[in-house]
């Protein structure tokens, strides 16, 4: 049907339309229906064009560069074809010869250009128009003054429309860039003249920063936009972004669809729009609009485009750009209005007038307000560094009033660095600004991305912020507030342990297992236990009465009283500390109902605390937190190597007070403190740090000898009377005789216990021995009834060779006599069951698998019982195994060497060091005396024999001392006394950077103490989550192909896992892993370590290696600024990296000479890869 039109100022003619577009020009325009469009973009915006399409009746066409051959926008469309051969990725979707001739090869009548690549390209829209395709947007003409920031600008003058003060063209170069930014004064910015998106744009606030900003801002517009140059322009502070989105046709109509605020920025690039802007005054509102309308009918404006402002803190604004295209956020305005811009678009290009598409200005109206967030793969924490990998998880928000725009938003999508950030928008409806924003809120913490990082976390405190909920937020909102950056990060625990357990089964296990032997497959039930709180026990007497109460009621108990070193020096004699928590916290609830008559459980400390991080990936602090929390009635018992705390060496004596303060805080009660020399002054710093916590003190003679041979003379009877002479004197509660070799035989224990009782009638007397011979037993009964009032004891499944006595043997021994313990007996057998389950998880550390029982020749060798059990193992590791009778020969000669030392952690450790190195060079006692001066000795023999540990009774042996060290320097006196505090502050500060989080007290202290396994074991659980919730078959060994397991991460929070399979090795040395998590599918990569080792693989730069520069983000290596052999100063420029079309510049962390360069230019570098050397 013909129709009559009149268009304003227009002739009405049959049929026809015509357009008065700028003053004097007219064509006239009929409908031509649009049957196939090709969309000359990627990712989201393609598939979004798509959709509409489709909704149209118009069939789609996809072109994608070969780095995209799987994204999904290629098939969503009903044809896609390959563009740029051989190009670069960015390259690709700007040739605009191919893209054409792929729309002219398949009878495309319409191109539309999305956002960013030639969206904004008058030349593209003219290269349409040349082959008969119509180009949904603007006129090329058009496209080209408003793509000229210049030409628009002053387009924008003559429309009447206020402007920044800038440069009325390009600058010339950076001379001409000077002299504006002198004329106008700094800050200034920097501006692509051909693009937009923050794309070649940089804030100048300094005169030096402008030569390096030119610099950047043109590189990164001619890799975006083919076009590096640049104007310049006065940088207003802290206006509010708002733009006006327009709509035109071809018939002369233009309406806006109202304003969005797009304040919310980093980097000029837009995170998170608003429509409609709040808090703008209706007058301010009314001019915005009206202006915007004006300027695109001067122009002759058609179809999609924004118009952009500036708005000051005043209520001024200014006039910055249009943006002839469809804009990322025009979501926004889309749910707000009910009009969608992308159907209107190709309508509009059809030649349909707005308002035969019901698009009248006083028909558009507003209803409620929609936030749109740009969910992108970038790290808020490492100033949003763009990540790249494989997404191995994504589940997305939804639910009433959320929509979402994607395209690489699925498992499995691999997030390359080619391309833009954006991984899918989120828009959130709802009837005003709080409630959109609560909606959006909802939304993020549904999503559970796994893979490469996110701004969900930045995002969520964005939303939650009150200036933010104002609606006051400005373009300095994301600067000005730091605590934006306060992330809580995700704790994405199921994926993690999904990549520990792919980790052992590609690589093995994490824990080195020094023996081939598996696991129990079912893991021992523990006994039942009763509802309820556990009796009182001995820990109530503590609290009540505090240390000294607590020593008189010791003397006071009538009969003997036991302590329980299960849960520590038992499976650290046996099992090599290996325990884990899991299995402690298991049967922890039987100990506190069923042993609650126990003098105290020895629950931590010693190895256990370097190890729980080094080998087992447990924090040792929640160990003692977890425990404390099972059994809150028996007296917890710990080992502090006096002024060593729980390290192997000499910490400054305020790390030795708070470890003590912290420790009392988490739940110790009792520390047995000793020194591995009996040292007093290192004795006297352990005991007084203890009582100054306000924990029980038991001060130990570290034993080693047989007082009951009077032709030992050097240990006597009268040695260790003096000693606790001393130790009484300074205030210990509790005197412990610790035998760590099992060397008191019965007599000699009857002997010294009943000496130091005569001695000592108020003080408790606590005894541990190991039963390496197989007489302990007998030795703490004669301990026992020479008036000792304690004795150590493991459960029987845990006890006899070179762990402590049994405790079955002690409890029915002394039942029914004066000594009788009051434990009852089928409570320990019971307690004895559960552990000799456990103990078969543990089958590759047990003892037993190199050692079948005990030997009576520890009373010559004199070796400790943990030791003993080490030693064993570190022989047959070296290829001794076969020789540990030799071993047991040498340590004899080397403690003679040594000058006959008490051995003990870390004594006991030089000693045995000494040993295998002469059986391993062959070298007698003689001949190392011989040799001293010119033999390379393990470290801890130079050590001690510099005093590092302290001075052994008598002093060093000499003159084997002195030939051994020659001139290196030699320790007097006690070796911490000299050491400078610890500035706690400072560590927290550091570590409080490096880990993105303010340390607990228990983490400082674990840095602390142990520098360098703390920093292991955080990368570690950073990596593979809380291993503590698997079993501990599954922790050691992995799990076996179809094998199907459950993992409770918490109460009611279960997974079930079945593991499916194992791929090949690929060309990036990773295996493949399936799993079936919860019933989905679940895939992960895993490097190979040992067919890495066999690639050439680029290197990584060492965590906390100052000298080292890893590449912050992954990329392409653009520029090289040094070379070897060069001088450079701390924050010099090395290299330029570019990713997702960001330029960043890599500087110099410390100052020194560049020692070797691992990049080139054009190389494509993975985060952390390292770039250079810095000496």
């Amino acid at each position: 049907m013909f129709q009559l039109c009149l268009p304003r100022g227009g002739r009405a003619l049959l049929g026809l339309r015509l357009l008065r577009g700028p003053p004097g020009a007219w064509r006239a325009v009929s409908y031509q229906p649009i049957r196939k469009v090709l969309v000359a973009n990627r990712g989201e915006i393609a598939i979004r064009v798509f959709r509409a399409c489709t909704e149209l009746g118009i069939r789609t066409v996809a072109v994608y560069s070969e780095q995209d051959m799987g994204q999904m926008h290629r098939q969503k469309a009903d044809e896609a074809y390959l563009v740029g051969r051989g190009l670069p990725p960015v390259q690709a979707y700007l040739h605009v010869p191919d893209i054409i001739r792929v729309a002219q090869e398949n009878g495309v009548d319409a191109i539309h250009p999305g956002y960013g690549f030639l969206s904004e390209s008058a030349a593209f829209a003219q290269a349409c128009l040349d082959a008969g395709i119509r180009f949904v947007g603007p006129s090329p003409a058009v496209v080209r003054q408003m793509g000229d920031k210049v030409e628009a600008r002053a387009m924008a003058i003559a429309a009447g429309l206020p402007v920044v003060p800038g440069t009325p063209a390009p600058v010339s170069g950076l001379a001409e860039a000077r002299d504006f930014a002198r004329d106008v004064g700094f800050p200034v910015i920097l501006k692509a003249a051909h693009g937009g998106g923050g794309r070649g744009m940089r804030v100048v606030r300094e005169p030096q920063e402008l030569e390096e900003s030119f610099s950047r801002a043109s590189s990164e517009a001619l890799a975006a936009f083919g076009n590096g140059d640049l104007f310049v322009e006065k940088f207003i502070e802290r206006p509010r972004h708002i733009e006006v989105q327009i709509l035109g046709d071809q018939h002369g109509h233009v309406v806006h669809l109202h304003e969005r605020d797009c304040s919310v920025q980093r980097r000029h690039q837009k995170v998170v729009e608003i429509a409609p802007a709040a808090r703008l005054q209706p007058p301010l509102r009314e001019r915005l609009a009206s202006d915007a309308v004006r300027l695109a009918r001067q122009v002759g404006y058609e179809n999609a485009g924004t118009v952009e402002f500036l708005v000051d803190q005043n209520g001024s604004y200014y006039f910055i750009e249009v943006n002839s295209r469809l804009q990322v956020e025009h979501t926004v305005t889309e749910e707000i209005t009910g009009v969608d811009l992308v159907h209107a678009q190709l309508q509009v290009a059809a030649g349909r007038s707005l308002p035969e598409l019901g698009l009248e200005q006083d028909k558009i109206r507003v209803n409620g307000c929609a936030i749109q967030c740009r969910v992108t793969t970038e790290d808020p924490a490492r100033g949003f560094q763009p990540d790249t990998g494989r997404i191995e998880v994504f589940r997305s928000g939804e639910g009433m009033g959320i929509r979402l725009d994607g395209a690489s938003a699925f498992q499995g999508a691999l997030i390359s660095p080619h391309y833009d950030s954006l991984l899918v928008k989120v828009v959130a409806h709802g009837p005003d600004q709080p409630a959109a924003a609560a909606k959006m809120r909802r939304a993020l913490a549904e999503f559970r991305i796994r893979g490469v990082k996110t701004n969900i976390p930045f995002l969520q405190n964005v939303l939650a912020h009150p200036q933010f909920l104002g609606g006051v937020a400005d373009t300095q909102f994301i600067d000005e507030n730091p605590e934006l950056f306060h992330l809580r990060p995700g704790q994405n625990r199921a994926q993690k342990l999904l990549h520990y357990l792919g980790h052992v089964m590609v690589n093995g296990p994490s824990t080195p297992l020094p023996v081939k032997a598996k696991a129990a497959l079912m893991e021992p039930t523990p006994p039942p236990t009763p509802m309820g709180p556990p009796p009182e026990g001995l820990r109530a007497v503590l609290q009540r009465e505090g240390p000294a109460g607590f020593s008189r009621a010791l003397r006071a108990h009538r009969g003997l009283l036991l302590t329980d070193t299960t849960f520590r020096d038992a499976h650290q004699s046996l099992l090599a500390t290996r325990v884990r928590t899991r299995d402690l916290a298991r049967v922890a609830p039987f100990a506190a109902h069923s042993l609650s008559g126990l003098c105290s459980m020895e629950t931590w400390g010693g190895a256990t605390f370097d190890v729980a991080m080094r080998f087992l990936h447990e924090c040792p602090w929640e160990r003692l937190q977890e425990l404390r929390r099972l059994v809150p009635n028996i007296p917890f018992q710990m080992l502090l190597r006096g002024a060593n705390a729980v390290g192997y060496t000499n910490y400054p004596d305020n790390v030795v007070n708070r470890f003590c303060e912290v420790a009392v805080a988490n739940g110790m009660d009792i520390f047995r403190v000793f020194d591995a020399l009996n040292y007093l002054p290192n004795l006297l710093l352990g005991m007084e740090a203890a009582g100054r916590a306000g924990a029980v003190v038991e001060a130990a003679l570290s034993y080693t000898g047989d007082v009951a041979d009077p032709t030992r003379t050097k240990y006597s009877l009268q040695y260790y009377l003096d000693l606790a002479r001393e130790l009484v004197a300074a205030g210990t509660h509790i005197l412990c005789i610790k035998d760590m070799a099992g060397l008191l035989t019965p007599a000699a224990a009857r002997l010294l216990v009943a000496a130091l009782r005569e001695r000592f009638p108020e003080v408790p007397l606590h005894v541990h021995t190991h039963d390496t011979a197989g007489a302990a037993v007998a030795s703490m009964l004669a301990a026992a009834d020479a008036g000792a009032d304690v004795v150590d004891v493991a459960v029987d499944a845990m006890a006899g060779m070179t762990s402590q006595p049994s405790m079955g043997a002690l409890v029915a021994c002394t039942r029914g006599t004066p000594l009788d313990t009051g434990i009852a007996l089928e409570k320990v057998f019971e307690y004895g069951e559960y552990w000799e389950g456990a103990r078969a998880l543990y089958a590759a550390f047990d003892c037993t698998a190199t050692m079948k029982s005990g030997n009576a020749d520890v009373y010559e060798n004199e070796i400790p019982g943990g030791q003993y059990t080490n030693l064993h193992f570190q022989a047959h590791a070296m290829g001794l195994g076969h020789k540990f009778k030799e071993v047991k020969k040498a340590y004899v000669e080397a403690n003679k060497l040594l000058g006959d030392l008490i051995k003990v952690t870390p004594s006991s450790k030089v000693v045995g060091d000494l040993a295998q190195f002469m059986v391993q060079n062959g070298l007698s006692r003689e001949e190392v005396e011989a040799r001293a001066d010119e033999l390379s000795f393990p470290l801890s023999v130079v050590e001690f024999l510099q005093g590092y540990i302290g001075t052994p009774p008598g002093g060093f042996p000499e003159p084997f001392r002195s030939r051994v060290l020659k001139e290196l320097p030699r320790i007097e006196g006690r070796p911490g006394a000299s050491l400078p505090p610890m500035d706690f502050e400072a560590l927290a500060q550091e570590l409080g950077s490096r880990h993105g989080a303010p340390p607990s007290p228990e983490d400082l202290l674990s840095a602390a103490l142990y520098p360098k396994v703390y920093d292991e074991f955080r990368t570690f659980t950073s990596t593979f989550g809380p291993v503590s919730c698997l079993g501990t078959r599954l922790f050691l060994e992995g799990p076996a192909i179809a094998e199907e397991f459950e993992v409770e991460l918490e109460r009611g929070k279960m997974l079930h896992i079945k593991a499916l399979a194992l791929g090949d090795l690929n060309a990036a040395g990773q295996r493949e892993v399936f799993f079936e998590l919860n019933g989905q599918l679940r895939s992960i990569l895993v490097r190979d370590t040992q067919a890495m080792k066999e690639m050439h693989v680029h290197p990584k730069a060492e965590r906390g290696a100052k000298g080292q520069v890893g590449a912050p983000m992954p990329g392409e290596v653009v520029e090289v600024r040094v070379e070897e052999g060069a001088q450079v100063a701390k924050g010099d420029p090395l290299c330029v990296l570019s990713a997702m079309k960001m330029e960043t510049v890599v500087t110099a962390p410390v100052a020194g000479t560049v020692a070797r360069l691992h990049v080139r230019p054009g190389m494509s570098l993975e985060g952390d890869d390292l770039i250079v050397e810095i000496k």
